[in-house]
């Protein structure tokens, strides 16, 4: 009989690298411990700064999870998948990135054992997906109400602490609290959009201010408007106010210096009954999304008229929130009824800009926080600590119940959890066993990061909540076991029950891969567009 052999098949494009079963796995769990890793050290009060120079040389210096996710520029597919995590949970919460990918992180390391231990994948999954579940249900437990201005401005700080703002996070504190009541709606709902914050580096962190209306980076169109109104009846128009040149090409003969002195004077008439039609509802303030014609600025001047051209349409949306002003698309609609109010418009120069302030608006849903710094570093990381703590006084409000920090509900979780897997039968006891100490790294982090000894401080912690005190957890400056409710230490709900769903979410869909394909078209560095270091490699930067 002829011997036949058995000719290869190949599927996949010339150049493409497939990484499949354990290895695939390892892979992938490797490099998302390596983005947590990465994290980790800036977690708590006591949490280091990292610093991220890009491509073009700018340097950014922060410790907020989700700016150094983002300005690593990771290519890994798998730890992409991680950073995915710290931007739902900024765009939900806007604090807590850290904690999320860190959780996540840890739930990847101890499957990695169990899958050691040749425990499969899906088992695992299910493990997990139980013990998630099983974790909201005592979060919502865990959860206090109280949401009166002292717990509020608690979370605030809460939010600051470790990050540059610290030293003034008292009165940043309060600026949040009050900018989030202000924009408050109904059932409680804040849209985090309605309250606008500009940073501007010049002064100090004590010359932050809360403005009741809007600031924006433009200036008075001319000289001879005024710089102050006060009283401002506020127009605001969405559209040019300008001759509309025609839509088709269209010639005009003039044989005289008559009828071009004709057509200039109709322009100017056309113009001037624009500014008259918008002075005579009373308005002394004008502010345009589009263009405004010079002719047209010196009749708004000569009528005591401060005009602004070219805002934005989101600035225009916060601007009729704050005034009660209506957006005008058609002049000859313009009317009384559709003006805003404002105590005081003014023209201020700030560092080496004007810009144009609206302020003292009566009842205003739109709000702009100035953050002031001494440098651009500096004010960039103000920036961000008041965004985390505009988020976190909002999630609180939103619904109404909040836990303490410092380490005690993941604490808490972790031995709630742990009986629950001792009720429990078949391997999947093993994974949540495994995300019951999955837990623990959080509070054991904010050991670390403070140099103190994990193993004394763990068990004196662990100590404390088996006698039932719910809300011990670690005072990261004396190194003692404290209660974190009376010490002010306290967020809002959300943020706990938001970072472990999603770091459940991302590790179920880890460990689910078994195969990765990668084709010769994708992006990447490597041969056969692999990122660089290979499938197993890490991402770049990532030896952080």
């Amino acid at each position: 009989m002829a011997n036949q052999t058995v000719q290869p098949i190949f599927i996949l494009p010339e150049g493409s690298q497939r990484t499949v079963g354990r290895e695939a796995q390892r892979n992938n769990i490797m490099a998302a411990k390596a983005v947590a890793e990465t994290v980790r050290t800036t977690l708590g009060p006591k949490g280091m700064d990292k610093m991220i120079v890009d491509s073009l040389g700018d340097v950014t210096v922060t410790n907020d999870g989700v700016t150094i996710l983002e300005e690593m520029n990771i290519e890994h597919p798998s730890a992409k998948m991680i950073v995915e995590v710290a931007k739902t949970q900024e765009d939900e919460i806007g604090d807590g990135t850290t904690t999320a990918v860190v959780l996540a992180g840890e739930l990847l390391k101890n499957a990695e054992e169990l899958l050691d231990k040749d425990v499969h994948p899906a088992v695992i999954a299910r493990g997990y997906r139980m013990a998630e579940s099983k974790a909201q249900e005592i979060l919502n437990q865990l959860g206090e109400r109280a949401t009166n201005e002292t717990v509020l401005k608690q979370i605030a700080q809460t939010a600051m602490t470790g990050k540059g703002a610290e030293y003034s996070k008292d009165t940043l504190a309060t600026l949040a609290v009050k900018a989030v009541q202000m924009v408050v709606e109904e059932n409680n709902h804040v849209d985090k959009d309605n309250i606008k914050i500009e940073k501007r580096t010049g002064g100090s962190v004590e010359d932050s201010e809360l403005i009741k209306g809007i600031v924006i980076d433009k200036e008075r169109l001319s000289p001879g408007m005024p710089r102050v109104v006060k009283d401002a009846k506020i127009a605001l128009i969405d559209r040019e106010i300008e001759i509309k040149k025609p839509e088709i090409d269209a010639n005009i003969q003039i044989k005289t210096p008559d009828q071009m002195q004709g057509f200039l004077d109709q322009e100017e008439k056309m113009l001037q009954d624009m500014v008259e039609k918008i002075t005579s509802t009373g308005a002394n303030v004008v502010l345009c999304q589009k263009g405004v014609d010079d002719v047209a600025i010196h009749f708004l001047a000569k009528k005591g008229v401060y005009a602004v051209r070219r805002v934005s349409e989101s600035d225009m949306k916060k601007m009729a929130k704050a005034t009660g002003a209506k957006i005008v698309n058609n002049l000859k609609d313009l009317s009384k009824d559709d003006l805003g109010n404002a105590g005081t418009v003014e023209e201020k120069k700030v560092g080496d800009e004007e810009f144009t302030y609206i302020m003292d608006c009566k009842n205003p849903k739109a709000v702009t926080l100035l953050i002031r710094g001494g440098t651009e570093h500096v004010t960039n990381e103000i920036e961000r600590a008041v965004t985390d703590a505009v988020g976190d006084v909002a999630a609180a409000l939103k619904t109404g119940l909040v836990v303490a920090g410092a380490g005690a509900p993941e604490m808490e979780l972790a031995m709630a959890l742990t009986r629950y897997a001792n009720s429990l039968s078949g391997r999947e006891q093993l994974a949540v066993e495994a995300f019951a100490n999955a837990m623990e790294v959080i509070p054991r982090t904010l050991i670390e990061n403070a140099g103190l000894d994990p193993i004394d401080t763990m068990t004196d912690l662990k100590a404390a909540h088996t006698k039932k005190q719910k809300w011990a957890g670690i005072d990261v400056f004396s190194g003692k076991v404290m209660d974190a409710w009376k010490k002010g230490v306290i967020e809002p709900l959300k943020i706990k029950t938001q970072a472990v769903s999603s770091a459940a979410e991302v590790a179920v869909m880890v460990l689910r891969i078994d195969d990765v394909i990668q084709s010769s078209g994708s992006k990447g560095g490597g041969e056969g567009g692999t990122p660089p270091g290979g499938m197993g490699g890490m991402p770049p930067g990532m030896g952080m």
